[in-house]
């Protein structure tokens, strides 16, 4: 849908349904009358930039679409949005490579709010050699390339389990941001062949590991997110590390031996 011609209002009230919020909901969270919210929606009241920014904030409004009401208010935009390369972000670009590189000789990846790969470490390496080129970008699309029948899906050994893992954490990103391109994506891999198998875990299971076939055995992963904890500029608020841990000692020991072993 094309927000660049709708109103404050407007935009303040799809984001509202988003978050299954009724207008009695929002103005009690907001400490605001319910009446003066739905003038704010219908536009017989002009916001302020406060009441605008406190809404979104009360909604959990990403920062690029907190830009997008102010302007579509008549304001500036409040959030800079730069390039990782940019100088502005040398700070945070340098500690991204810092983490990535500690956790060799464990896979550590960027990325951006689509998916798309910003940076790896070394250790991700082994695992896409020899990966079709229209997967591997640029830019390489880390949902697609683990979902794709030509990509990682006929390596992963609990795919019905991973698969229906990543499809929720992506529809859960797609309804939090609201980004076209996500449900797009979403559409997308939803169409890829599916398991014939149930996604159901271990009754025991506390984690969804990703499990991979090597050459010698089945890896286990688990893997965290990380993000920044107070980004004032867009592109930080929508990266985020994902760092995968081994979850026994085989594949820690495979891991370590993989990035000991010399370049073929």
């Amino acid at each position: 849908m094309n927000t660049n011609s709708q109103t404050a209002g407007a935009l303040l009230r799809q984001w509202r349904q988003r978050r299954r919020l009724s207008q009695l909901d929002l103005a009690c969270e907001a400490e605001i009358s319910t009446r003066h919210l739905s003038f704010v929606e219908t536009g017989r009241a002009q916001p302020s930039r406060e009441m605008l920014l406190h809404l979104a904030e009360q909604l959990e409004i990403p920062l690029r679409e907190r830009n997008r009401l102010l302007s579509a208010a008549g304001f500036a935009p409040l959030y800079s949005q730069h390039e990782l390369s940019d100088p502005a972000l040398a700070p945070a670009r340098q500690a991204i490579e810092q983490l990535l590189k500690a956790h060799e000789p464990y896979p550590a990846l960027a990325i951006d709010r689509q998916w798309n790969l910003l940076a790896a470490n070394a250790a991700l390496g082994p695992f896409i050699a020899g990966m079709p080129d229209f997967l591997l970008g640029p830019p390489l699309n880390v949902m697609r390339l683990s979902l794709h029948p030509e990509g990682l899906a006929p390596r992963i050994a609990n795919l019905a389990l991973w698969r229906a893992h990543l499809l929720m954490r992506l529809q859960r990103d797609a309804e939090i941001s609201g980004d076209e391109a996500l449900f797009s994506l979403l559409d997308e891999l939803r169409g890829y062949p599916a398991p014939a198998e149930v996604a159901a875990p271990p009754s025991d299971a506390v984690l969804v590991p990703l499990q991979l076939h090597s050459e010698q055995g089945v890896l286990s992963l688990i893997s965290t997110i990380t993000v920044f904890g107070t980004p004032n500029d867009v592109t930080l608020a929508e990266l985020a590390l994902e760092t995968f841990f081994p979850a026994d000692a085989f594949t820690a020991e495979y891991l370590r031996n993989l990035m000991k072993a010399p370049e073929r």
